[in-house]
């Protein structure tokens, strides 16, 4: 009979929230619990197709995994990051610039945070594929590889496809259509990643504005982020104003990426949001993150569902020639290639900045 017993390591104690009086945006909740029923689908989709299109974030709920089983992963991000030597992360760090993906470590000052200032991220990554034995791992990860299994399939079958039915069915398409181009067995980089931003120096908060990570949208499809109490992160709300994410303890962040903007001819758009300082009761802490990135097999092409009744009633904003429209292999690279490392242009929007991908202008908030 196989053992009960866990590996061990240190378990990750969350700083308390902040008391300070921000403004949050209002972001709606949907409860995945009700998902499994056709009854309950038919309820949650149009509470998901305006929460996205209305501030392309939403909060999830009864996602599957207790309160416990979210606190042991917490526990399992820290190990790659406080359990590893430096020798050893190097061996395990990705050349990103020439593998267009992340898998391993992304060291920090990696990214350009702020091009006019020379400022650079003090982000930390591990990434792991969807496939978690695909690549090699540091030794002291090794143990964790079937809780993490667990943790993958868990977010791609529990959470990631739920959501993509929604979509589908918001968009009156059959609910699978989505969840077709985003298999477990596929090849892709569809990942879990664990992030570790680390407090910066005052001079780099100065010459940055307090930002960490600056205005952006994810390369994906979907992106699904486990709450967790140190704020930092904000969205563009629909006035144009910054406004803070709150935590909700066991809940998930769920946003949307590139990817699904091409799949939905517009009609879902991408998000625009940022990190930055967290408050000031909660700037002693590092802050440590659990995600998981979604994007479709390799071989997918980015084109518009353009058979959805819904997309024909609304119009399809094409961002390119359907004859020339990327595979997701080829946009995930061209993104990751580039992101952070690139010097970026002045775009006509105050505060915008720009870069141009496989012929398509992609932004960058400030």
């Amino acid at each position: 009979m196989p053992s009960l017993t866990l590996p061990e390591c240190p378990h990750y104690i969350p700083p308390p929230e902040t008391k300070e009086d921000l403004e949050f945006a209002d972001l709606p909740i949907i409860d995945l619990s009700k998902a499994h029923t056709p009854e309950g689908r038919a309820e949650l989709y149009p509470q998901l197709r305006d929460a996205l299109r209305t501030h392309g974030f939403l909060y999830a709920i009864n996602h599957g995994y207790t309160q416990g089983q979210r606190d042991r992963i917490f526990d399992i991000a820290g190990v790659p990051f406080d359990n590893v030597s430096p020798d050893e992360k190097k061996m395990h760090t990705a050349d990103v610039e020439k593998v267009g993906y992340y898998a391993g470590y992304k060291p920090r000052q990696f990214w350009k945070v702020d091009t006019e200032n020379q400022i650079l991220d003090q982000i930390e990554h591990y990434a792991i594929n969807l496939n978690v034995t695909k690549r090699p791992h540091p030794t002291a990860v090794r143990p964790f590889l079937p809780e993490l299994d667990d943790f993958a399939r868990h977010n791609h079958f529990n959470i990631l496809h739920p959501i993509l039915r929604l979509i589908a069915l918001s968009l009156e398409l059959p609910e699978e259509t989505l969840v077709e181009k985003h298999n477990f067995d596929r090849t892709g980089e569809t990942s879990v990643r664990f992030m570790k931003y680390y407090r910066r120096s005052n001079d780099e908060e100065k010459k940055s504005k307090n930002v960490w990570l600056k205005g952006h949208t994810d390369i994906g499809s979907i992106t699904i982020l486990w709450s967790q109490p140190i704020g930092g992160l904000q969205i563009m709300a629909p006035d144009g104003k910054w406004k803070w994410v709150r935590h909700i303890d066991n809940g998930l962040v769920i946003n949307t990426g590139d990817m699904m903007t091409f799949f939905t001819g517009g009609y879902y758009k991408p998000t625009i949001h940022r990190v930055i300082q967290p408050p000031s009761d909660q700037r002693a802490y590092d802050r440590l993150g659990a995600y998981y990135f979604a994007m479709p097999d390799n071989d997918i092409r980015l084109l518009p569902c353009a058979e959805s009744p819904v997309l024909k009633r609304a119009g399809i904003e094409r961002q390119c020639l359907d004859d020339d429209s990327p595979s997701c292999e080829t946009w995930r690279k061209g993104r990751t290639t580039s992101y952070g490392r690139t010097d970026l242009k002045k775009g006509v929007e105050r505060g915008v900045e720009e870069e141009v991908i496989e012929g398509i202008v992609v932004k960058h908030y400030n």
